[in-house]
């Protein structure tokens, strides 16, 4: 069974902010963010996974979202043994490959499962993969946990990181609407994940903070001489200064 201290996962959590907003522009939700979620019921949020930040995304979205749920999720085993603080977080280890690994997931997560204000974040990909490739294509162990968990409810979520105007990348995500387990064929959590993908690929492309909530703001602009120098302009022209890249008005 998967482990979890309380105190460990508000220290970790209060860590993963602070690399979030150190190493992002902005952590943000697109509009109309988290759908409404049945209460009592144990939920699978599931989502691509298109770098190493994933993890850390998860765990500051459970702290931020759904503080009044413990969070759990798989972690590949080997990996794991190197960052055993993880487990203190709920993180359990898994083989990722062969059939020993997949029925260890299923007999946790199920375990895990049984608990309705409990929930289980998965990459479902499996493996790092471009967030805009397509098909997509998700592992099977995620319909076939649902199907014996009948009381779950699946959530999908796009993620993506794309550089916009700043310096740092935009870490940009998107919920989908919840689907009921009896529901939840492979190809259903297929289509419904490739959809918020897609929406994501269209409001990212669009660069626009106003498509979104922003939940953690980072640093902004480029430091150094270059925004010295802008400091300067800014106090000699008797304005504050601002030191976003990007200075058009919000809409």
């Amino acid at each position: 069974m998967a482990q979890r201290s309380a105190l460990a996962t508000a220290f970790f959590t209060w860590v993963m902010q602070r690399q979030i907003a150190g190493s992002f522009n902005a952590l943000r939700i697109a509009r109309p963010g988290l759908p409404e979620l049945p209460a009592n019921t144990p939920l699978v949020v599931y989502s691509n996974h298109p770098a190493w930040w994933d993890p850390a995304l998860y765990i500051v979205l459970a702290g931020q979202l759904f503080a009044d749920r413990d969070s759990y999720g798989p972690m590949d085993a080997a990996a794991l043994d190197q960052y055993r603080i993880l487990r203190r977080v709920g993180i359990f280890g898994i083989d990722t490959e062969g059939y020993r690994g997949a029925a260890r997931f299923l007999r946790v997560a199920e375990g895990l499962l049984a608990s309705p204000d409990r929930m289980l974040w998965v990459t479902a990909q499996g493996a790092f993969a471009d967030p805009r490739a397509r098909p997509l294509t998700l592992r099977p162990g995620l319909a076939r946990l649902l199907a014996r968990v009948p009381n779950a409810v699946a959530v999908p979520l796009a993620i993506e990181y794309p550089f916009w105007q700043e310096k740092q990348p935009e870490a940009l995500c998107r919920f989908g609407t919840p689907i009921a387990a009896n529901q939840a064929s492979a190809e259903a959590l297929t289509t419904a994940l490739t959809e918020q993908m897609d929406r994501l690929a269209d409001s990212a492309m669009m660069r626009s903070p106003d498509d979104f909530d922003t939940l953690i703001a980072g640093r902004a602009g480029v430091g150094g001489v270059y925004d010295l120098g802008r400091r300067v302009k800014a106090a000699l022209q008797g304005r504050a200064f601002d030191a976003r890249h990007d200075q058009t008005p919000p809409r």
